[in-house]
């Protein structure tokens, strides 16, 4: 549970630029024809339960035991449709979802624009807590240095600022060079749901 917390607190700190496999290369393609730049995509899925241990309606405080006997004490926002509905005993189902894409650009090709976007959907009046939350955002990345004995690589955003990454498969940086622009895509999605301790039998 504290892992999803965690993920969820710290946004935009994806700049891992190679956490996953280097995308193949389509079958059939003519030896002749330019190689495609790289792209790869990466995702993580997570899924946790915890227990209400103990919940004050009045002040909207909640503490959750997890699996493993840890507890967090939090006070819920107005948000938290039906909380009222909660009582000790019930169970809270967690789930979190990212995903990483990145894209290298062919020579001359323009810098999409980058973008964000958010949605949201909770559970009706009267039913048990319960929500969805996603975002999705692009960003636009240069390599501006690597490396090797680091294994590090140095991204310049738009706005001027650098990042150092380490990427999680250092043989990656060598599919990549100075100069070489990125787009990053984000995706995550948080969802959360309570349930009757009655219904688990």
């Amino acid at each position: 549970m504290k892992r999803i917390i965690i993920g969820v607190l710290a946004g935009m700190l994806l700049l891992p630029i190679a956490t996953g496999g280097w995308a193949a290369e389509p079958a059939g393609k003519s030896p002749a024809k330019k190689a495609e730049p790289p792209s790869w995509k990466t995702s993580l899925l997570v899924e946790e339960t915890a227990t209400v241990q103990a919940i004050d309606q009045s002040t909207r405080m909640v503490t959750l035991k997890g699996p493993k006997g840890n507890s967090l004490t939090f006070k819920a926002g107005e948000e938290v449709r039906n909380l009222a509905q909660v009582k000790a005993g019930d169970e809270v189902k967690f789930a979190f979802y990212e995903s990483l894409a990145v894209r290298v650009l062919k020579t001359g090709e323009a810098f999409p624009a980058a973008s964000e976007s958010e949605a949201m959907a909770r559970a009706k009046k009267g039913e048990m807590p319960a929500g969805v939350v996603g975002k999705e955002m692009t960003a636009n990345v240069t390599i501006t240095a690597i490396d090797k004995a680091a294994k590090t690589a140095t991204l310049k955003k738009e706005d001027g600022k650098s990042v150092t990454v380490t990427p999680l498969d250092p043989k990656n940086l060598d599919k990549v060079k100075v100069g070489d622009r990125l787009v990053l895509t984000y995706t995550e999605v948080v969802a959360v749901k309570v349930e009757k301790a009655e219904k688990k039998k």
